[in-house]
């Protein structure tokens, strides 16, 4: 597979690009893993040129999955590069905290026409590392938003939690639950001690195309399902022009990836994404038929975009 490395300091962000063999207009740009060019990323890739489109991976720096004052202005350098190869569609997918960022992206740049937000929270996260600090393996960063707009942090939800009470809350919480790492108790204590302000939720409604909501109830590293029906009600209040669609299950662990995703992935093993949480161990069927549904209706809305 053909690979285009990218630097901020030449081009303007941190990523890789993907070609598709066969010509397209259509490009997605993919924040998966820890790098753009880890076997994550690369999966995404394969998988994105399997339904006809080029693929832009796109991380905060190489093996650094940490979140700190990220500058969106690297969003539209990516799209600047994207068209200059001919793109006319441009796309953007993510999970987990990339999922936030896929939509806090989209409502920045109304180039984007087609966002995908896997497990994705409603506000805009305070920025995190993953540093290794004191033995933690992630802390909270100090008075910084996981991104960041002309030079300034965004207004962002505060962690209840300061390091290294922080992670040593979610190992409490993991290990209670059995699960490889959960969060869910922290975020809604979050959101107990401080009420969410206007200023750090994310504006959706200026997303433009289409939005795909993917998440589980039975996610524990946040209520992802409890910030989509917010985003659904938002986009009933406010004026808009985009379409959108949610994906909701039952189980499905906080992994919503779609089932040929996580083939690639891990040939031999895609389940062990969502066995490392209770509910993934304990309805397997379930999370696989999840998985092979959004598949299904992921590839469909990308082909007909």
């Amino acid at each position: 597979m053909q690979k285009q490395s990218m630097i901020p300091e030449i081009d303007g962000f941190y990523g890789a690009y993907y070609p598709n063999r066969k010509a397209s207009d259509k490009a997605m740009i993919l924040m998966l893993g820890d790098s753009s060019d880890d076997r994550m990323a690369k999966s995404g890739a394969k998988w994105i040129h399997g339904i006809g489109c080029h693929a832009l991976c796109m991380s905060p720096d190489k093996k650094d999955y940490g979140h700190h004052d990220y500058p969106l202005e690297r969003f539209g350098a990516a799209i600047n590069f994207l068209k200059s190869r001919g793109v006319r569609k441009i796309g953007i997918a993510g999970a987990s905290t990339t999922g936030m960022l896929a939509l806090v992206a989209a409502s920045y740049y109304p180039d984007i026409t087609l966002t995908i937000a896997m497990s994705p929270c409603d506000f805009i996260m305070e920025g995190f590392y993953q540093d290794g600090k004191d033995g933690m393996h992630e802390r909270p960063g100090d008075n910084e938003s996981t991104v960041s707009w002309q030079g300034k942090p965004l207004p962002y939800l505060p962690f209840a939690y300061r390091h290294p009470e922080y992670w040593q809350r979610i190992k409490e919480e993991s290990r209670a639950g059995k699960d490889m790492i959960a969060s869910r108790k922290m975020f809604d204590e979050s959101e107990r001690r401080h009420m969410l302000q206007e200023e750090e939720l994310i504006r959706i409604e200026n997303i433009k195309g289409k939005i795909i909501f993917v998440g589980a109830e039975d996610d524990v590293l946040w209520d992802t399902c409890k910030y989509i029906r917010r985003m659904e009600k938002r986009l009933e209040e406010k004026p808009h022009d985009c379409e959108y669609l949610s994906l909701m299950y039952e189980h499905g662990t906080h992994f919503v990836f779609p089932e040929s995703m996580l083939k690639i992935m891990l040939p031999l093993f895609g389940d062990l994404m969502s066995r490392v949480f209770k509910a993934g161990r304990e309805h397997p069927k379930e999370c696989r038929a999840v998985r092979e549904d959004i598949d299904s209706k992921l590839r469909t809305a990308i082909s007909e975009w």
